[in-house]
């Protein structure tokens, strides 16, 4: 596998914000979002076996581990290592961008589907089949990354319009340092909307150009 970085941080997304993570960042991603925050991940790092990966990952003693990118469905690598972390009694989060079909990945994963808004210029890329898909891998949630009220009004309608609050947790991230977070959760209230709003707590905490955190 190409790794880009592994690292021991708090976990700044997703429903389990705030607790003690193992990141494994795969290389490579073929989306270009306007926003990416980890364009340095595009290209570089290590080859590394799955041993290695797995005992890298085990050395921190966590037993959360987040597979990440990059788009981490790119790599064929990707399904056994969660399996084999799973086998090892991990608990194992996988966020991938959604376009990419992740019914190869094994029943126990928690995917976090990042479901590519307007702005992000890779709206055309939603594989829609893989909210259906999420069910059937035994749950997961999906991430709404927001810049702006054409973005939230997108975000929002599709929520409405596939049902999907009632099937998962359903996040609504703003792109950070554009859109005001007192903006987007006056917009939540608004609505009535049923979603979880959610800043990235690890550019609260550390700088947020930090890499590695």
């Amino acid at each position: 596998m190409r790794v880009s970085e592994i690292f021991h941080s708090i976990q700044g997304e997703s429903t389990h914000t705030g607790r003690p993570c193992v990141f494994v960042r795969l290389t490579a991603c073929d989306l270009r979002c306007r926003w990416c925050d980890t364009e340095y991940a595009f290209t570089g790092g290590d080859e590394m076996s799955i041993d290695a990966v797995i005992e890298r990952t085990a050395s921190y003693g966590c037993p959360l581990v987040e597979i990440t990118g990059g788009e981490p469905l790119l790599q064929k690598e990707t399904a056994e290592l969660c399996r084999r972390l799973l086998d090892r009694g991990f608990e194992v989060l996988v966020e991938t961008g959604g376009h990419r079909d992740i019914s190869t990945l094994p029943v126990g994963v928690k995917v976090i589907l990042d479901v590519k808004c307007p702005d992000s210029g890779e709206e055309a890329a939603n594989d829609w089949e893989n909210i259906d898909r999420l069910e059937r891998l035994g749950g997961g949630e999906i991430k709404f990354v927001i810049a702006d009220r054409r973005d939230y009004e997108w975000a929002r309608d599709a929520v409405r319009a596939r049902g999907l609050a009632s099937r998962f947790p359903v996040l609504f991230s703003p792109v950070f340092g554009e859109l005001p977070y007192e903006q987007l959760a006056a917009w939540i209230l608004e609505d009535r909307l049923p979603v979880r709003f959610q800043a990235q707590l690890h550019k609260h905490i550390w700088d947020p150009a930090r890499r590695g955190v």
